[in-house]
């Protein structure tokens, strides 16, 4: 595909890719307030409530669905009639809006004023330029965003999130009752946009809300709504209604777009879908959709009104003293708006997000897809990087490697055990589960559809880590089944199983388990420990209250391999100046073994509870001087990120469960994997279609890459438009007439703006992505005010020049000044670009790629061209005499000379990013 049709796919992907994504960051942009009952359409609101409050089979009879779910057919009908589950915002905006806000930036505005004021002061030719100005910036932005965007939608695709949907399939009859002959044809995994009223869907925890939903049946289901009502605690919801709710919001049997399932399972009927959700009709209130100004975009900002204050000073100043000494104040007026068009960086837009869709079109080819262009600086600027062990470090292809007793001798019974409990739990199956379920010959060697029936479950959260079944064992009796990590599991526990006995778990007993467990740790395993209880079969409905006095009866031990690139990986990513940290809710020793065997140096532990007992002062401590934090909580991971950030670190966090979300969004740039759980996709800001830190240390290099020639279009314009204006201010003073008539001086920053749209695709010394590249504003200020002089002095070496050397000193002479002073200034303009790209010598020892060697040789000989060929009286320009170009050799030459000097001695002070 051509680079053209990819160059803005990641920009429009940014504002499209995710729509998960896009809900979460208009629910967050709203004031907390209005996600009560009053900030969305009484109508809406009454609806919503009406439906939480009738019976099930009534809401299920206006939705004409069924427990069974709808048909594939029907399902169709239905979009077909409202259309797919998006919300208004969210849908492509039309052409004639996208080519408006491709237009519509201070810098497009302050020219379309300046040729406006051109047209009516009858000066039609810097009409016509400034005009041109405008419509190539203009034209550039929406030609390639539009182009892109076919790419940019399958782009999308591979980071879709999806619902698991109950849809029944009708008999061969036709004409059969639908209740009556449809069978359930199990779960199916369809994209959130095809959903409709009257979906079944499954919620497990990690899963998004896909539409406003009514709970059918649910097992300690915990929904986080703080993004709608501010609210930080899950809110659990059941099957009935809460009689004395006055808000949709506080109704406990319905649950809401743009929300998550913290933990717990349930069955939900879709209610509404797109602009009809309780979320559309918030969405639709919003006009804004973009987060909180990040520190790359206020640099940017802060650059461009810096510009914008010096050129509200500079030019009245320009004005009145040429007003003064010419006495020609229309003319002085049209010059003055010359000189504000030239110190305004109005290519700063495009090159902006050019260069930042060019790095994440190269990096979408390196299978990291990114969700928001301001990321990929932060991914440059990235120099602590935090991950989790599992599917990272490791092969992320866990086998069940041991299933032991009490005392670490094989035991089929503790398998059989765990495959019960994998089986029957219905929440969210981890790696773990799978690797136990491969275990085909204990299924039937139980007979579980004869022999075992399931009960009920107590869903896995991150406070008790752990889950259980309840099975019926051929009616006899209920087994209670938890599995989960060692601590939690003990806990709960008061016996061990010995053989055919149990014995009291006594502190001599529990030191035995940990001495058994410990061991299996230290060899890299990964233990889970398994533990039981008998019930007898009157007890019906079952809560974590019921995980008490239960009997220990062994483990099952994990072996996660590291990856055979994980230890080049953290070879390199600490030669770029990453460090990594691992952040862990998995055991210590496992951690630390792997990490030895992976080549990461382990410089101390901390494990969550010591984080609990720390102040803040004492983690930011702490994280500096640790590697590894291990058997870690959600709100541990968070703390430890923001610690590290506080401490001035710019980090990335990579996680890929729910347990990781509020880490993800702590972080400077969340990474998570397309294989994630919704809510860590929809909370990351880059997603790697391949699991690997090799492919995170290639989009770091790509990130410093696209950072680095951002920076270079930044300090060219900052430095070079400072340096004009005070060229211009000395001219001004001392020349009977202007040193540049104002059609000319917008010609000359046409054509220099035209030479920097190749700086997106230009090379990048390897020194420049050896380390982070952290953005630093006030950094661009110094170089502006230490770099913006030099041009100055060889513009009045050039002025002096024109006046002595070619008596180029009275008014009838000032086409020849003015012609030999275009051609300096665009000429130097044009070559500072090479000057500054590079801390080394240009076209020695750093060359510029192509595109913009190209686009360089051609703006000078066009700058050469005009005042020399057919063209030049339509600009007022005149002919030079030929030995000025041996003294334009020499000033350029002179000029690249000091440049360089001044580089050393600024890098040597300041250093060079």
């Amino acid at each position: 595909m051509n680079i053209f049709n990819q160059l803005f796919g990641l920009f429009l992907k940014s504002r499209h890719t995710s729509n998960l994504f896009r809900r979460r960051v208009i629910l967050e942009s709203l004031p907390k307030e209005e996600g009560r009952a009053g900030a969305v359409p009484d109508p809406l609101s009454r609806q919503l409530l009406q439906q939480a409050r009738d019976d099930l089979s009534s809401v299920l009879a206006q939705l004409n669905t069924s427990k069974e779910g709808l048909t594939d057919d029907e399902a169709d009908a239905i979009r077909a009639n409202i259309g797919p589950n998006e919300v208004e915002h969210e849908k492509p905006i039309p052409g004639w809006l996208h080519l408006w806000l491709s237009y519509k930036n201070p810098f497009n505005l302050l020219l379309t004023v300046l040729a406006v004021v051109s047209y009516f002061t009858e000066d039609i030719k810097a009409a016509i330029v400034i005009g041109s100005m405008v419509v190539l910036s203009t034209l550039i932005r929406f030609v390639q965003e539009r182009r892109s965007n076919q790419a940019a939608q399958a782009l999308k695709e591979l980071v879709s999130n999806k619902a698991s949907v109950i849809r029944c399939a009708l008999s061969d009859d036709d004409d059969a009752a639908r209740p009556l002959e449809s069978s359930p044809a199990g779960p199916k995994e369809i994209p959130i946009k095809q959903l409709v009223p009257g979906d079944i869907v499954l919620l497990s925890a990690g899963d998004m809300i896909p539409a406003d939903c009514r709970v059918m049946s649910a097992k300690d289901l915990f929904v986080s709504q703080s993004a709608m009502t501010g609210e930080s605690l899950p809110v659990e919801k059941f099957p009935d209604a809460n009689g004395s709710a006055g808000s949709a919001l506080e109704m406990a049997n319905l649950v809401f777009m743009g929300t998550n399932v913290v933990s717990g399972a349930a069955t939900v009927v879709v209610l509404a879908t797109g602009n009809n959700t309780y979320f559309g009709a918030l969405a639709t209130r919003v006009t804004a959709s973009t987060r909180e100004t990040t520190a790359f975009q206020a640099g940017v900002n802060k650059v461009s009104w810096l510009l914008i204050r010096f050129a509200l000073v500079m030019v009245p100043i320009v004005f009145m003293i040429n007003g003064f000494t010419k006495g020609d104040w229309p003319e002085a007026f049209l010059f003055a708006l010359s000189v504000a068009v030239g110190l305004t960086p109005e290519m700063l837009p495009m090159i902006v997000t050019s260069t930042l869709a060019k790095g994440a079109v190269l990096l979408s080819r390196k299978k990291v897809i990114v969700k928001r262009l301001d990321a990929i600086q932060n991914f440059g600027a990235m120099n602590v990087l935090c991950t989790d062990k599992t599917g990272t470090l490791t092969q992320d292809k866990i086998a069940l490697a041991r299933h032991t007793d009490v005392f670490g001798h094989e035991s089929e019974e503790v398998l059989e055990f765990a495959y019960l409990n994998s089986f029957y739990q219905t929440g969210l199956k981890n790696l773990l589960d799978r690797a136990v379920l491969e275990h085909f010959e204990v299924a039937k060697e139980l007979q579980l559809s004869k022999n075992y029936k399931k009960i009920d479950e107590i869903p896995f959260d991150f406070q008790r880590r752990r889950m259980s079944v309840v099975v019926s064992e051929r009616d006899d009796h209920h087994e209670l089944i938890c599995k989960g990590a060692l601590e939690e599991i003990v806990a709960a526990c008061t016996r061990v199983r010995d053989g055919e006995q149990t014995v009291a778990l006594d502190a001599a007993m529990l030191e035995r388990v940990y001495r058994v467990t410990r061991d299996l740790n230290e060899e890299g395993l990964r233990v889970v420990a398994v533990a039981m209880k008998e019930i007898p079969p009157s007890q019906v409905a079952y809560s974590v209250a019921d995980e008490s006095d239960l009997t220990l009866i062994g483990y099952i031990a994990f072996l996660d391999p590291p990856k055979e690139s994980t230890a080049p990986a953290l070879k390199a990513l600490a030669e770029n100046g990453v460090t990594v940290k691992v952040l862990t809710g998995d055991n210590e020793l496992v951690t630390a073994e792997v990490c030895r065997q992976v080549g990461l140096a382990v410089q101390g532990i901390v494990l969550g509870p010591q984080i609990d007992l720390m102040d803040d002062s004492t983690l930011a401590e702490a994280v500096e001087r640790h590697t590894i934090f291990a058997k870690l909580s959600p709100l541990n991971k968070e703390r430890i990120v923001r610690s590290l950030r506080g401490n001035g670190h710019v980090v990335g966090f990579m996680g890929d469960g729910i347990n990781d979300a509020p880490a993800l969004r702590a972080a400077d740039i969340g990474i998570s994997v397309d294989s994630a759980v919704d809510i860590a996709k929809e909370a990351a800001d880059i997603i790697l279609l391949e699991r690997s830190l090799m492919v995170l240390e290639e989009g770091v290099i790509e990130g410093r890459k696209t950072f680095s020639n951002m920076l270079k279009y930044i300090r060219m314009t900052a430095s070079s438009n400072f340096g004009n204006v005070f060229s211009v201010l000395i001219a001004s003073v001392f020349l009977p007439f202007l040193p540049m008539l104002p059609l000319q001086l917008l010609v000359q920053n046409l054509l220099y703006d035209i030479s920097q749209i190749a700086i997106p695709f230009d090379n990048v010394d390897a020194t420049m992505v050896a380390r982070p590249l952290k953005w630093n504003p006030d950094d661009i200020r110094r170089f502006m005010i230490f770099f913006g002089p030099i041009s100055s002095i060889f513009d009045i070496t050039t002025f002096l020049v024109m006046w002595y050397v070619f008596k180029a000193n009275a008014a009838e002479h000032q086409m020849l000044f003015q012609s030999g002073w275009f051609v300096v200034g665009l000429l130097t303009q044009t070559l500072i670009v090479h000057m500054i790209r590079t801390p080394r010598i240009p076209f020695i020892e750093s060359r510029a790629a192509g595109p913009l060697m190209a686009m360089t040789l051609l703006i000078m000989a066009l700058g050469v061209f005009l005042p020399m060929g057919p063209l030049a009286s339509y600009f007022k320009l005149q002919a030079l005499p030929l030995h000025y170009f041996a003294w334009l050799a020499a000033i350029l030459l002179s000029y690249a000379m000091l440049t360089t000097l001044m580089k050393r001695h600024y890098i040597r002070r300041f250093g060079w990013q």
